[in-house]
Order: C-alpha cells, then structure tokens, then sequence
C-alpha cells in the first residue's frame, strides 16, 4: 500500500492520507482497521489481566510511599535521579517549561519508556522461579502477577508503535540502554528484593505522573491530534474498549495500569523473599554460568596463541 507524506509527518505519526486533518486521519486508521479485520491475528492471546470500568481509569490519583528505612529512601533517590537526568536529556523538562511539547516527543517519550517498564516484572520473576527451582521449595506467591506486569506493559509499547513507527538511532538506544537495566536490575534483585521493588514502585508513580500530565495538555487541547485520534486495533482487543474509543481512553488504561504496579510493587517490597544465603548462591551459580562461555573463549585463543609459538620457526641470528 503506498503511504504518502503529509504535513503531520512533522509529528513522527503514522498516517495514510495527504491530506492534513485529525478526520482524515481517523478514516485512514479506520480503513487500515477494516482492512486487517479479515486477516488472522498473529498475536498470543494474552494473560488475565484488569479490565477497567470507566469510573476507575477516571478515578487515579497520583500518591507518594513515604521512605521507611535506608534502603527505600536510596530506591527512592535513584529514581529521581534516573528521572531528573532522563528528562534533561530527552528536551522532556525545556519543552514542559516552554509549552512545546508535541505529539511526536510525547510518542517518543512513551515508546522508550514502555521499552524499559517490560524488564522489572520479568527479570523479578526469573529470579524468583529460579530460586524455587534450584533449591526444590515451592514457588512464591507473586511469579504470575510480575509476569503479568511485563507483558501489561509489552502491550503498552505495541500500542505506542501503532502510531509511531521508531526509527534506527532510537531503536539503538533502546537496545543499548535494555542491556544496560536488564543487567543492573538484574543483579540488584538479587542482591536485594526490597531495593528493586521499591525502585520499580517510585518508578511507577512517575509513570502516573506523566501520563496525568499527559492527559491534561490531551484536556487542554495541547494535543489534538492524539484527543480526536482512534484507537488502535490491539488497545482496543487488549482493554476490551468501544469500537469507536479515542486514544484519549487507551491513555486512562494505560495510566491505571500503571497506577496497578505501583501498588503491587510497594506491596512486593514489604513481602518476605528468598533468603540471602538462597541468593548468593544462585548469584555465584549464575556467575559461573554467564563466564563459562567467556573462559572458553579466552582458552581458545590462549591455545591458539601457544600452538604458534610453538611451532613457527624462529628467525636464525646472522653470525651464528
């Protein structure tokens, strides 16, 4: 299908119209629609998951988990680290400042941050199951929930795409910027539970803080593309919405979920875990797990690097 270019190709959206209005976009996306409804839906269905009443997405508000102890109050530190530095950085805190923010950086802002809300849920998972695995005692309470969580938020990130298709420098980063949480959270779950619920818990409360403010510039007619937009096709399946909701609804869904995983993590966080001697030991054998392939390498090459010492000739001196 030919998609031509119109002026809302400033925003980073993706339409099938030349012309530049938000009810031609709304017929492009509804056409595109019909057209798919007839093809066979190549997606998994997806786990049990909330499905919200309209007077529940309406109703969040955005709370705060005063810090108890030291280590609450450092999860608490890092994430307004992590968010002062992230919104610096993405032009998130000038375009707040000076009004501009558009739909193409609010898409953008969404997408890369739904890349990220995915890991917490499945990594704390992993973990916990591998736990209940390698020292044979039930599982926990909580690896379906957190793996709920992961995919709630997979499906946040496909609904983004839908409407913004990212291109290769901001694909890169993502990847990059995935092996580098995936990682750190990772080994900070192991080393402790608490710290990393928490961490995901404030995490999440400014998740809802974004999309309450993203809502309201959606109210104030600061976006009105994304205010008469359609929703798309899987937010439509995945929260069971109208077949005539606006992404106006798919952005309340969105924040209650997350508004969920506030809540659940804050609860996780104060939960008995796996002990810590249960731990260091996955973490030493996971150590050697992850090496192996590195000490096989380096062998090789050591072996390689000897075998030629060996047996290439040496130069002869002249006079001897």
């Amino acid at each position: 299908m030919l998609v031509t270019r119109s002026c809302s190709a400033r925003a980073g959206l993706i339409r099938a119209s030349p012309y530049c209005n938000s009810y031609a976009l709304s017929v492009a996306i509804t056409n595109k629609r019909s057209l798919s409804a007839g093809k066979k839906d190549q997606n998994e269905t997806p786990l049990p998951h909330p499905i919200w009443s309209k007077d529940e997405v309406e109703d969040v508000k955005a709370t705060h988990d005063e810090p108890k102890d030291m280590v609450e109050r450092l999860a608490l530190y890092t994430v307004r680290f992590m968010r002062k530095s992230f919104d610096f950085l993405s032009g998130y805190t000038i375009g707040k400042k000076l009004d501009t923010l558009d739909e193409r950086s609010v898409l953008k802002r969404c997408i890369y941050l739904e890349t990220v809300a995915g890991v917490p849920g499945f990594a704390a998972a992993m973990v916990r199951h591998c736990t209940a695995l390698g020292f044979m005692q039930p599982h926990r309470q909580g690896i379906n929930e957190l793996l709920q969580e992961a995919e709630n938020e997979s499906y946040h990130l496909l609904t983004f795409i839908k409407l913004r298709n990212p291109g290769p420098f901001f694909r890169c980063a993502v990847l990059v910027t995935q092996v580098g949480f995936s990682a750190s959270f990772f080994c900070s779950y192991l080393v402790s539970p608490k710290f990393s619920h928490k961490l995901v818990g404030y995490l999440e409360e400014e998740a809802v803080t974004t999309y309450t403010h993203i809502l309201e510039l959606i109210d104030n007619g600061k976006l009105p593309m994304l205010k008469g937009m359609p929703a798309p096709k899987i937010a439509i399946d995945y929260w069971k919405l109208a077949e005539d909701a606006k992404m106006k609804e798919v952005f309340q869904h969105i924040r209650k979920d997350e508004a969920k995983h506030r809540d659940v993590n804050h609860d996780f966080s104060s939960r008995p875990s796996s002990s810590i001697f249960q731990r260091f030991i996955l973490m030493i054998c996971l150590g050697v797990i992850y090496s192996f392939p590195i000490s096989v390498y380096l062998g090789i090459r050591w072996c390689i690097k000897s075998f030629k010492r060996i047996f290439t000739p040496r130069p002869v001196e002249s006079g001897q």
